[in-house]
């Protein structure tokens, strides 16, 4: 994406493809990293590690030699996945460490905080990568913590130096860097951002007018890109959904703990393609459709909870104002696959936003039942106030889980 446009309210940090930038990246963070250190953190379910993308992305993390750790917080695996996943990584360079989810001990973590009234919502995502935060800081070796998924099938180590970079570098004021790039194959992928995200933030700002909030997330070219980079204190600070609103909860997290000064996004790489979810247009449980409702009800409680009156007649108004202006920017982008020519399906792209509207109605009558929803994973800051060992007990269970 040749352009160095700056737009919205924060940093846009732009990818020109400089021949041998990813080298001097390198050199760079090699230095930076000796003053601060960096973690990479790998959400997993074994599976991945039984597809195609995981043993590539571990063959390029070869080369990433400024990295201090990698966590992979690992879900859904037996004691022998374990093993198997441990081995695939075990000539890498860096420091590897497996936080096995499901394992005993970690399990006996999460069942101590549910008996202490701190509830750390279900197995997911969330919930995984939270955990890996708290094991960084257990550990104390890193003050900078990225993080990207398991499932890139087109991954390339200079979108891991790109993300880091920004915050890394000295040179900088950033503690907070939000990846984004452009998913396209024959035809334009990330319904959910495209079709979703952008026309319900542009229909939230017809109905209530200028927002800061909303005026923030507007400024994200992909607010729901998986990869991310920040200083490790914002790990002890910010609360995240255990659900599929973690990208927005995220965002919203670090709205609230950082200057917008701070925040940047990067471009990372040429093309991105992972895993594509089904539409499930008659499943709310899953799919984009479940992806859908647990993000517009991230959205909505964060609006009430910065004193946004949401009412019955403001979410009809959504409704109806979302489907006006997803079908306007459905238009945009026929155009822009036509000038490329790339594949437009006109029909499955009205069809999902006919299933987002339903998701919309759907979440708005769940969060008028029950505004505050499903509570926030408590952060770092609150877990180490009410059990201060807890994290010296984290950091046992992990040690114990990785040996051999």
């Amino acid at each position: 994406m040749a352009d160095f446009y700056q737009t919205g309210v924060i940093a846009t940090l732009h990818r020109f493809n400089k021949p041998g930038r990813l080298e001097s990246l390198e050199r760079e963070l090699a230095v930076y990293s000796r003053q601060r250190p960096i973690a990479l953190v790998l959400p997993a379910l074994y599976k991945e590690f039984e597809g195609p993308a995981m043993p590539h992305i571990i063959e390029q993390l070869k080369g990433a030699h400024y990295l201090r750790q990698i966590v992979v917080t690992l879900s859904q695996a037996t004691s022998e996945q374990l093993a198997e996943a441990r081995r695939m990584m075990a000539d890498l360079p860096q420091e590897v460490k497996f936080v096995w989810n499901n394992g005993p001990r970690i399990q006996a973590l999460y069942h101590k905080l549910i008996e202490n009234n701190l509830p750390v919502g279900d197995d997911g995502k969330g919930r995984s990568c939270w955990m890996a935060y708290g094991y960084i800081l257990a550990s104390g070796k890193c003050t900078v913590i990225a993080l990207h998924d398991c499932d890139i099938l087109t991954y390339d180590r200079e979108l891991l130096a790109r993300l880091c970079y920004p915050v890394a570098s000295p040179h900088t004021v950033f503690e907070f860097c939000k990846g984004y790039y452009a998913r396209v194959t024959d035809r334009m992928h990330g319904r959910v951002t495209r079709l979703l995200m952008t026309p319900l933030i542009r229909s939230l700002q017809r109905i209530y007018g200028h927002l800061p909030f909303l005026a923030y997330m507007d400024s994200f070219r992909y607010p729901l890109a998986g990869e991310f980079c920040m200083v490790a204190d914002l790990a002890r600070v910010n609360r995240i959904p255990a659900d599929w609103g973690l990208e927005v909860g995220m965002l919203a997290e670090v709205y609230r703990n950082v200057s917008l000064k701070r925040i940047c996004q990067a471009e990372l790489c040429e093309n991105y393609d992972h895993k594509h979810q089904p539409l499930s247009s008659d499943d709310p449980s899953k799919g984009l459709m479940k992806m859908a409702i647990d993000i517009t009800k991230a959205i909505l409680q964060t609006l009430s909870a910065q004193g946004v009156i949401i009412s019955p007649s403001s979410l009809h108004a959504l409704q109806t104002t979302y489907i006006r202006t997803a079908e306007d920017t459905i238009s945009r982008y026929q155009g822009d696959a036509l000038l490329n020519g790339l594949t437009f399906d006109r029909h499955e792209e009205e069809l999902a936003v006919e299933t987002f509207s339903r998701a919309i109605r759907l979440a708005g009558e769940a969060f008028l039942e029950d505004p505050l929803g499903i509570p926030l994973i408590p952060n770092w800051s609150r877990i180490t106030a009410a059990l201060p060992t807890f994290l010296d007990e984290l950091n046992e269970a992990v040690e114990a889980d990785n040996q051999d």
